[in-house]
């Protein structure tokens, strides 16, 4: 990272914190009861209204705030049979599906570690067969699909990404960690993840550029499948997987890959470009949260940190605007129909809505993914005021996975006692 650059962020960093605790604009902080009480109603909402009890996953985003109709835009089984709207689900709701269950496995582990609660081994394993369901509906082995279809509870969409990828095994790493996890499943998730191993060593090849292919074995024409030879925040992407499987399977052919890409990647994501999303830069961190806790290199592991570290700093940053963006929006409404309306559209006004809920969760939890002396009091306040200012009973973003994921870290932490 070049100086420039880190001066801008430590410039940043200090307008934060100005904005933050200085002057007539401070402001006091909320009680850890009234934090936690938020996040109780957040927790109800996820599973009351983002999740579906049939495939057992989680959602995009509502439509509606009436009982039993918050889904119903979803596709249709004939919609996915067509590829309709197109041939990753891009907008329809079921397009996230593996990062939500990534990102909950991750919440469930660290809550369970604050709470002890026993009820919590029965929603872990709930979302587990989620990821379990989008793996194996389709009959591709070694495939992730983003989604499956609740009609038929078979129907996917052929072109996964990347990044669904790194959330899902990033989740059930964290979940084979977890006293939640039984051995039973502890060895299903190892069979998963060789599987999802097996195909990328296939795929991932100079005469297929890199990519891991579509469900149909075609080429994924977007490039957000290729694996390797990709950007700075993406190149930690395919050691991470191979990394997870070696560490739950304890097969050495896992291992050697894991080697054979661990030094260029570190190298590589050293080289992160200036606009990459904050959920480009969470997944980032995903890969070299595994890779760095497995790694016995201590200078490889060092590297890391500090290339963790430096995440969070740009993520401070995405905080403080996400807080500045927040009065201008309405966090209450909820999305079109993406058949009749604007949808979850790049350009209509709703997904400046559902992300800017989402990325205030997701810059929190990047930071305490670094350690907590990268979540200072000024972040920690910028943090309880997007949770705070999100009504449980009116809000239709899966932002609140993340907002709910960075409550349980900083707990765990002991930064929000």
């Amino acid at each position: 990272m070049s100086k420039a650059v880190l001066r801008c962020l430590a410039v940043g960093a200090l307008l934060v914190g100005s904005m933050v605790q200085g002057g007539e604009n401070a402001r006091p902080a909320p009680s850890a009861d009234s934090l936690a009480k938020r996040v109780d109603a957040l927790w109800n909402v996820t599973w009351t209204r983002f999740y579906g009890s049939d495939t057992h996953l989680f959602y995009d985003y509502l439509t509606s705030y009436e009982p039993g109709r918050e889904l119903a835009h979803l596709p249709t089984a004939a919609e996915v049979a067509r590829q309709f709207p197109n041939e990753c689900g891009y907008g329809t709701g079921m397009e996230d599906g593996m990062i939500s269950a990534g990102a909950m496995l991750a919440l469930i582990a660290d809550r369970y570690e604050v709470t002890k609660e026993e009820v919590l081994r029965a929603h872990a394993y709930d979302v587990y067969r989620g990821i379990r369901l989008c793996a194996t509906a389709h009959g591709v082995t070694g495939f992730l699909a983003r989604a499956v279809c609740r009609e038929d509870l078979k129907g996917i969409y052929p072109n996964s990404s990347r990044d669904q990828y790194t959330h899902a095994v990033h989740g059930l790493w964290r979940y084979v960690h977890s006293p939640l996890c039984s051995s039973d499943t502890k060895a299903e998730i190892g069979v998963l993840l060789s599987a999802i191993s097996d195909r990328m060593t296939r795929n991932v090849t100079a005469e297929n550029n890199y990519d891991s292919l579509r469900s149909d074995g075609t080429r994924d024409t977007r490039g957000i499948s290729r694996m390797w030879n990709v950007m700075g925040h993406e190149a930690a992407r395919l050691p991470m997987i191979y990394a997870a499987t070696w560490d739950v399977t304890g097969r050495r052919e896992y291992y050697d890959l894991y080697r054979k890409y661990i030094g260029p990647a570190v190298e590589q994501s050293r080289m992160i470009g200036d606009r990459n999303p904050t959920y480009a830069l969470l997944q980032m961190q995903c890969s070299l949260e595994l890779l760095a806790s497995l790694e016995s290199d201590q200078g490889l592991k060092q590297q890391m940190r500090e290339i963790m570290r430096g995440v969070a700093q740009r993520c401070a940053v995405r905080a403080a605007s996400a807080d500045r963006e927040a009065p201008k929006l309405d966090l209450t409404a909820v999305c079109t129909d993406w058949r009749t309306g604007e949808g979850l559209g790049s350009k209509g006004a709703y997904r400046k809505v559902w992300y800017n809920i989402r990325e205030s969760g997701e810059a929190a939890v990047t930071e305490l993914m670094a350690g907590k002396e990268s979540f200072p009091p000024e972040q920690r306040d910028l943090f309880s005021r997007a949770l705070l200012r999100v009504n449980a009973d009116r809000v239709s973003s899966c932002g609140i996975f993340y907002l709910q994921a960075a409550y349980w870290k900083a707990r765990k932490e002991g930064l929000l006692d």
